[in-house]
């Protein structure tokens, strides 16, 4: 009752009290320490930031290599297909990455898988420059960087745990994933700047450059442990990791939510230049109040023409997710090991619902406010789902397990594809809407009748 008493009742406790506010301030310092907890470790610190640079270029990618063709081309269906070019990649080969990352120490695997994506960018940006740019040389990379990704990336996501060990696991894979939502937050408007006042070359350029940056700090990680595989091929190896998934008690389920996850939920990212194109249309003269706001003079007055072009409507929004999803990110820091596997499925939940009405809605500033909550779970899934799957699997078999997981990026470009041909046939807002539905239903179940995802820890 004392709290809800008026404030000059209390003079002595809120004004001379200096234990109160002594306590407030440890634990916002505790709270801080708690989220920021990796940083303490200087190889996480140098991953961190070639991770800044890989994922910053990945980003921009998203936005320039889909808006590019959709620009080359207005067809849906090879919006879609340029997706499944590079999705496909990934589904063959992201278990031979999963060997590869079990035997061979994983700081060379990233330098030179780094190395190739920066010469693939730098490759395109000169054939833009020079005029020979066609939809099919984008399919063509679009397949490199797939091949690229999946014999790379279960390494980097191995690797978090031989740098900062499994009781700061699931704090480091959290800031791992605040900084791909940091780049999510910033890199999608950069892209969509760059595209509107230089042209689309200026991306690329810019991404062999950010890859660039990543090679450099990976080659200053220390080499960490490696597990020598014996006996047996690579596809031997590969059915050894299957093996082990199936007789996990935890994986299976755990693997199996998070593919159905992601291939009903990410598909929209890839098909927002529809969004923005034909759907949340803005005109200049709908936003001229900007240039009527008293800020900073007449800073903002360039933002109605801007608005008016669909690619920096593109990059705009898929920067405002970001924050959702930064804001996500940095929560599942703080919280620790405890409720996970309740958390997890929240966040699918959010996601789903947020998607749903993001699908719904024809007017622009509505869809930017619906992108922080769809972020938000976003984030969450992606970051306990990640956390969870290398909490429950062994040394021996953590590359061939994440190649598993993984496969969620080539999974998600078959699920864009086959929603592409929706999109064309119905509708891009019935696709998309239709999509997270099925997520929602998916959601409600796992919470509903399997009591033994929602005990995670």
């Amino acid at each position: 009752m004392q709290r809800s008493e008026p404030k000059l009742e209390e003079p002595a406790r809120t004004q001379a009290d200096p234990r109160l506010v002594d306590q407030s301030e440890r634990g916002r310092a505790t709270l801080t320490g708690r989220m920021f907890m990796s940083f303490r470790n200087p190889a996480f610190r140098l991953f961190f930031a070639a991770m800044m640079g890989q994922m910053g270029a990945m980003n921009m990618q998203m936005v320039a290599r889909s808006w590019f063709m959709y620009e080359l081309t207005g067809s849906a269906i090879l919006l879609g297909t340029v997706a499944l070019a590079n999705g496909l990649p990934i589904i063959l080969f992201s278990l031979y990455g999963g060997v590869i990352a079990d035997q061979i120490p994983k700081k060379y695997v990233m330098v030179v898988g780094q190395a190739a994506s920066a010469l693939l960018a730098l490759g395109v940006a000169l054939l833009i420059s020079l005029g020979l740019i066609t939809w099919g040389f984008l399919l063509a990379a679009s397949v490199v960087q797939g091949i690229i990704m999946a014999l790379m990336m279960p390494s980097r996501q191995a690797v978090i745990v031989e740098i900062v060990g499994e009781q700061g696991l699931t704090n480091a894979v959290a800031l791992n994933t605040a900084g791909m939502n940091m780049n999510r937050l910033l890199a999608p408007g950069i892209a969509g700047l760059l595209i509107a006042l230089i042209g689309i070359e200026a991306v690329y350029y810019f991404m062999a450059g950010l890859y660039l940056i990543a090679v450099i700090f990976v080659l200053r990680l220390p080499i960490t442990g490696s597990t020598s595989i014996q006996g047996g091929g690579a596809l031997d190896q590969v059915f050894a990791g299957l093996r082990y998934i199936q007789g996990n008690s935890v994986l299976p389920a755990l693997l199996l939510l998070t593919l159905v996850s992601v291939l009903f939920s990410m598909p929209y990212m890839m098909l927002m230049p529809m969004f923005t194109t034909d759907i949340i249309i803005v005109n200049a003269t709908e936003v001229a109040w900007m240039t009527r706001l008293p800020v900073l003079g007449g800073l903002l007055a360039p933002l109605p023409d801007l608005f008016a072009e669909s690619s920096f409507r593109l990059g705009v929004l898929m920067t405002v997710s970001g924050i959702g999803a930064l804001a996500g990110s940095l929560a599942i820091a703080a919280i620790g090991d405890r409720g996970r596997g309740r958390l997890l499925l929240l966040s699918s939940l959010l996601l789903a619902l947020s998607l749903i009405a993001f699908s719904i809605s024809p007017w622009y500033f509505v869809s930017l406010a619906l992108a922080i909550p769809l972020g938000l779970g976003q984030a969450g899934r992606m970051a306990l789902g990640n956390a969870l799957v290398q909490a429950h699997t062994e040394d021996a078999y953590r590359g061939r397990v994440m190649s598993i997981y993984l496969m969620e990026f080539g999974v998600t470009n078959f699920g864009i594809f086959g929603i592409s041909i929706i999109a064309a046939m119905a509708g891009v807002q019935w696709a998309i809407g239709g999509a997270a539905v099925v997520l929602l239903l998916i959601s409600v179940y796992y919470l509903a009748f399997i009591p033994s995802m929602r005990r995670l820890e």
